[in-house]
């Protein structure tokens, strides 16, 4: 057990790429884990303190924090297959990692997370900005590294393996990254305002 999430789920386990057993699909994908994980967070906003799920939410931030943290790479980014550290074609992916920054980031923020994990925001947001933010001779910023899309079944068919993850193409300034990198650096900043 990993502790990581699946991408997708097939509760009819009829799509091609579920598991005949389980449903679920091969592979743990940075960006869809960054989604749940901000979405997590973003519900304890509005959730009263009192409810009864409050805490069972709080704990899955804990858990998934615990867990993104030790496939973290050296340079502070996450792998667009997050398991596959180094395998052939595997990159270090910006909209994934962007989206983790800012779920530790809000995590520690709203007191969820302890501080300890600062340092793996902090990591990931250096190494975005070392790899692949640049600015070019307009003097005009752009991010780089954020795939495209990365969707399961459809027409053509995205079968959920290794080679459709890392064959997807990669996009420079795609929304899907820059808006979670901007909103990690804007709960970076309120941080420090605590």
């Amino acid at each position: 057990n990993t502790g990581l999430l699946y991408h997708a789920f097939d509760e009819a386990k009829g799509q091609r790429w579920a598991d005949p057993q389980t449903g679920l699909s091969p592979h743990f994908w940075s960006r869809s884990i960054g989604w749940y994980f901000m979405a997590v967070l973003d519900v304890l906003d509005f959730l009263p303190t009192a409810h009864p799920d409050r805490l069972s939410l709080i704990k899955i931030v804990n858990d998934l924090a615990l867990c993104l943290v030790s496939y973290q790479d050296e340079t502070g980014l996450w792998w667009q297959v997050t398991d596959e550290k180094g395998r052939e074609g595997n990159y270090l992916e910006t909209s994934g990692t962007s989206m983790f920054a800012y779920s530790l980031y809000k995590g520690i923020r709203l007191g969820f997370l302890n501080n300890k994990f600062l340092d793996f925001a902090d990591k990931a947001i250096e190494g975005i900005k070392k790899l692949y933010l640049f600015k070019d001779d307009k003097a005009e910023y752009h991010l780089d590294g954020i795939c495209s899309v990365a969707g399961l079944g459809g027409n053509p068919y995205r079968d959920g393996s290794f080679k459709y993850y890392i064959c997807e193409p990669r996009k420079l300034d795609d929304f899907k990254g820059v808006a979670p990198f901007v909103l990690a650096l804007l709960e970076g900043e309120k941080l420090k305002e605590v």
